[in-house]
């Protein structure tokens, strides 16, 4: 038996006592030594691993059993960048995998709710505001802009209150779709209600979020993954996409002719803005394929569509500002055995080897320029007023989370007019803010606009005609009544089927594709006014 009192143990069974019981299985003694909640349980040993990481590494389902019963953090990475989902599904045990994502399912949920109170608060202290956002997609390969869409996402926020517009639904049927949505969030006292307004079919789709007293076992029975889930991952490669931005560094954009160099200011919807470009962004993409059969090997090889050859061609040669594309493939091999005394031992290097399955490793990393357009006068702040919205949206919308990731870098001082950053390797998203308190244009449901004319509750946002009068675009009032139901809807207990966040990003690297490749035999403008059946959820 392992000793109760912690000072009495020596090597890793003294420093890493959680890590030393799931290394040999002890999954019983591991359940007493949790429940004594002595030993931090997010502990990392030497390898940069928690004691779930370390048990779904190794395979060990009843140890990663007790760790998630007693809350152990799903969502950690470990020093290589893996998520423990991804380490389950290399080992491919079905029945861990399935335990993995069901608790992963659950704790993001348990962190959505636990997020809103200070989310609220935000929201409350922040001034009232009503902006739009422009997000178009570009790239340096011929023809790909045009093919890819672009949307104006509008943003009402008004006390606790908060509304997204948007067209862009996703895609359906391997095309992009449009609709007319609303996503809003109403903030209560002690709880929030989300609600999802399609336009089209007339119906609100609305969920009430307590911030109190939730079930444990309803969150995590609804939590509970299909065993379809569960083998659509056993059977396709790990694939992560993510921007790099340690070694970023943010350079004014300089202007002129004949050695005269100017620094570069350029008007952006009325604001003058400066212009500063991000170097050494890095765009990496990782794909493990060691948890696939020969079978499901062969399929991933031979799937190549004339679409991938062209991109493996297109992503060869680079783009005009973007560095050359570098691929490394690992085929990590475990020639011996490692022991604990050498695994829990800081000073001993274990070279190639590690535990688990032998890791087969693709890695595509491009250099990227991002672009940045501030401006030091906006009325908008981004730390107050709109980065909490950013971070709502960005639970389960890939393209906000993606813009949330690099807002949070050190910018330089001013609100980002506008944005350019890299998607994926050869797509880049431009994010304009405009038409502020609807100053540009008007905006019926917002007070102080041009335009202060109130819509009825299920009228359509869009513009009205204009009045003579100008206004001050450093504040405004909304309606309360865009945040309501509209009369005449069916409302609906329960949101749709949400698409997490990693399963949206998918999804929109997939529609991208699917989008290139009709191109040259499909009139993409008359298919992308087809009507989405399932839309991501925004909020």
């Amino acid at each position: 038996m392992i000793p109760a009192n912690a000072s009495a143990r020596k090597g890793p069974e003294g420093k890493y006592p959680l890590h030393y019981l799931v290394w040999h299985n002890r999954y019983r003694e591991l359940e007493k030594e949790v429940r004594a909640g002595q030993v931090d349980i997010e502990q990392l040993d030497p390898r940069g691993r928690t004691p779930l990481h370390l048990a779904t590494t190794l395979g060990h389902l009843e140890c990663a059993r007790v760790l998630l019963a007693h809350g152990a953090d799903v969502g950690r990475e470990n020093r290589s960048g893996w998520t423990v989902l991804q380490e389950a599904v290399s080992t491919r045990d079905l029945e861990l995998v399935q335990l993995v994502l069901r608790y992963r399912d659950y704790q993001r949920v348990v962190k959505r709710l636990a997020g809103i109170p200070v989310l609220l608060e935000k929201l409350r202290k922040a001034q009232d505001f009503y902006v739009e956002m422009k997000w178009e997609f570009t790239s340096w390969v011929p023809l790909v802009s045009k093919i890819c869409p672009s949307d104006t996402y509008k943003v009402w926020k008004s006390g606790q209150n908060l509304r997204v517009d948007t067209t862009l639904l996703g895609f359906d049927h391997m095309t992009w779709q449009r609709g007319n949505r609303s996503f809003v969030f109403r903030g209560q006292d002690t709880s929030a209600v989300v609600m999802e307004i399609d336009h089209d079919r007339r119906v609100v789709y609305t969920e009430t979020l307590a911030l109190a007293g939730q079930d444990r076992e309803l969150l995590l029975a609804a939590a509970q993954p299909t065993e379809e889930q569960v083998l659509s991952r056993l059977t396709a490669p790990v694939v992560t996409t993510q921007l790099d931005t340690k070694n970023i560094s943010f350079e004014r954009n300089k202007t002129g002719i004949l050695g005269w160099r100017s620094e570069k200011t350029e008007m952006v919807n009325g604001y003058e803005a400066k212009v500063y470009g991000a170097s050494n962004v890095e765009l990496i993409t990782r794909t493990r394929t060691e948890h696939l059969s020969e079978q499901h090997k062969g399929k991933v090889k031979g799937c190549k569509t004339p679409l991938q050859s062209f991109l493996g061609i297109a992503e060869q040669h680079g783009g005009p500002q973007n560095g050359t594309l570098i691929t490394q493939t690992l085929s990590q091999a475990n020639p011996t055995a490692i022991t604990a005394e050498e695994y829990f031992n800081p000073n001993f290097e274990l070279g190639n080897r590690d535990m688990g399955r032998p890791m087969e490793l693709t890695t595509k990393t491009q250099k990227f320029k991002a672009k940045l357009w501030l401006c030091e006068e906006h009325p908008l702040s981004l730390c107050e007023q709109v980065a909490p919205i950013i971070d709502l949206m960005a639970v389960s919308n890939a393209l906000f989370a993606k813009l949330r990731d690099f807002i949070t870098l050190r910018l330089p001082p001013g609100f980002p007019v506008k944005i350019e950053i890299p998607i994926f390797h050869i797509l880049n998203a431009r994010i304009t803010f405009g038409n502020l308190n609807g100053c540009d244009e008007p905006v019926p449901s917002v007070r102080g606009s041009p335009s202060s004319e109130t819509p009825s509750p299920g009228s359509d946002s869009s513009s009205v005609s204009s009045s003579s009068s100008t206004t001050s675009c450093r504040g405004c009032e909304i309606s309360p009544a865009l945040f309501e139901a509209p009369r005449g809807y069916s409302v609906l207990g329960g949101q749709r089927e949400a698409v997490t966040r990693e399963d949206e990003d998918d999804l929109l690297q997939f529609a991208i594709q699917q989008s290139l490749l009709e191109a040259g035999s499909h009139n993409l403008g008359g298919a992308n006014q087809q009507q989405a059946r399932h839309p991501p959820n925004v909020l």
